[in-house]
């Protein structure tokens, strides 16, 4: 009952009773014009047998049953010249309800058609209309109404009995139709989709589009695409991750002996020795780069922990940023926290200082001296630019800026400090983006929630 099958079987059923109803409504209403017309009709043939007779008098037998043909208990035909022709019964009711035919209103005709149908009790009509043979003569006719309701309702079942017929033929055949031009295609879709879930290396649930050009054969088109796509990524995933495990180990073996050789190093520094006085320095700056890219490649690697979020001013992370930042040459570093001074956000404290280390020491690296970071609130957002003074970054690195091992500032650089940075951004459901870059500095973007985290 859930299926797309039922749902449109359902609803085109119910469609089709909403426009057969839509129908009904004018149809019942012209039904009862109709209807009291050919009592008017019968009235006025009824009273011309009173011109046949002699005298203009007929027997009170013949008067019966001429109204009883009509159905009627009184019928009062007036010709344009003022003539009346009348038959009636000695003891007629009263008229209750006066029904006038002359041009009637078609709203006025579906209320009452409407009314005449909610009624439970008879009511007694008087109607007076044009007479259908002579436009220019009034007949009045009083009647039961009950006669005229209960062929109405007889009306009414049988439009309602052609209705449903009338649906569910049509939901049969829309049905049909639609399973056969869009559910089981559809099906065929969904059933390869958890099929390419479940195994997607396998290619025997692959779908072929038939040559179709309509919509799903787009779809089928499409979704082959998105598969291979899919596959080669997942290949280069599987080779990058036992690539990636590869090199960790490496990294950390390295990194063993290369705190081996920092501890030989030490000690060679103590020698008095002139060519180990020489050469020593040279070989403690090689060994701390290598044991640098060690423990970056390690910390890249390594799958990014949970956040542990919590109320963290901005001014605290550029105050701490501003103790620890240090020129390459030793020089003093400039860092201008400006707009939203006070603002807070719901972050992880060290993972955030890290997104704006990293930012800031890769313009500290490519030769600024002046860091500005200019804050504002946004709705529910905090956006944080981060501007230097630097040389700029080529035009051959932007397109390459957040990709990991390909562009760095620095020539012994890895190129994984904007990598990490973006990594840790988007971790906060945020971004981080590239705003401008020139001779007189570059500027990156911190786009972050205030209030929530990822």
């Amino acid at each position: 009952m859930r299926s797309l099958s039922f749902r449109l079987l359902c609803l085109t059923i119910f469609f089709v009773m909403l426009s057969e109803v839509l129908i009904y409504t004018p149809s019942i209403a012209r039904f009862r014009l109709t209807y009291l017309t050919e009592k008017l009709d019968n009235a006025h043939l009824a009273a011309l047998a009173i011109d046949g007779s002699p005298d203009r008098m007929i027997s009170q037998e013949l008067t019966f049953e001429l109204l009883d043909h009509v159905g009627a208990y009184e019928i009062v035909v007036t010709g344009p010249d003022g003539d009346t022709r009348s038959l009636s019964r000695p003891m007629r009711p009263p008229g209750e309800v006066y029904v006038s035919l002359y041009d009637p209103m078609p709203l006025e005709l579906v209320y009452d058609a409407f009314d005449a149908l909610f009624q439970t009790g008879n009511r007694i009509l008087r109607v007076t209309g044009p007479a259908p043979m002579e436009p220019a003569a009034t007949v009045t006719v009083t009647l039961d109404e009950f006669p005229l309701r209960a062929v109405m309702y007889d009306f009414s079942w049988r439009i309602l009995t052609l209705s449903v017929l009338i649906s569910v033929f049509t939901a049969a055949l829309v049905f049909v139709s639609l399973r056969w031009l869009l559910v089981r295609p559809l099906q065929r879709i969904t059933g390869s989709l958890v099929a390419f879930r479940q195994r997607p290396e396998d290619r025997s649930t692959d779908l072929d589009d038939g040559g179709r050009r309509d919509e799903i054969g787009v779809a089928l088109r499409e979704l082959g695409l998105m598969k291979e796509e899919m596959r080669a990524a997942l290949r280069q995933r599987t080779r990058l991750a036992a690539l990636g495990t590869a090199v960790s180990k490496i990294s950390h073996d390295l990194r063993n002996m290369l705190s081996t050789a920092t501890l030989i190093s030490d000690r060679l520094s103590l020698s008095q020795d002139p060519d180990v006085q020489k050469v020593t320095p040279t070989l403690v700056k090689a060994i701390d780069r290598a044991a640098a890219l060690c423990s970056t490649t390690l910390n890249f690697a390594r799958e990014t922990p949970p956040l542990r979020v919590a109320p963290v001013r901005l001014a605290d992370l550029v105050s701490e940023l501003r103790e620890e930042l240090q020129a390459p040459q030793g020089g003093e570093v400039r860092l201008e926290l400006t707009g939203a001074e006070d603002l807070e956000l719901l972050a992880d404290r060290d993972q955030m200082y890290r997104v704006f280390s990293n930012i800031a020491s890769n313009a500290v690296n490519a030769g600024a001296d002046a860091l500005r970071i200019v804050a504002r609130v946004e709705g529910a957002r905090a956006v944080i630019d981060v501007i230097d003074n630097g040389p700029g970054i080529p035009e051959e690195g932007r397109g390459r800026l957040f990709q990991p091992f390909q562009f760095s500032s620095r020539r012994d650089g890895t190129g994984l400090g904007l990598t990490i940075a973006r990594d840790l951004a988007q971790a906060h459901g945020g971004t981080l983006t590239l705003e401008r870059t020139g001779a007189d500095g570059s500027a990156f973007r911190l786009d972050v929630p205030r209030h929530a985290g990822p």
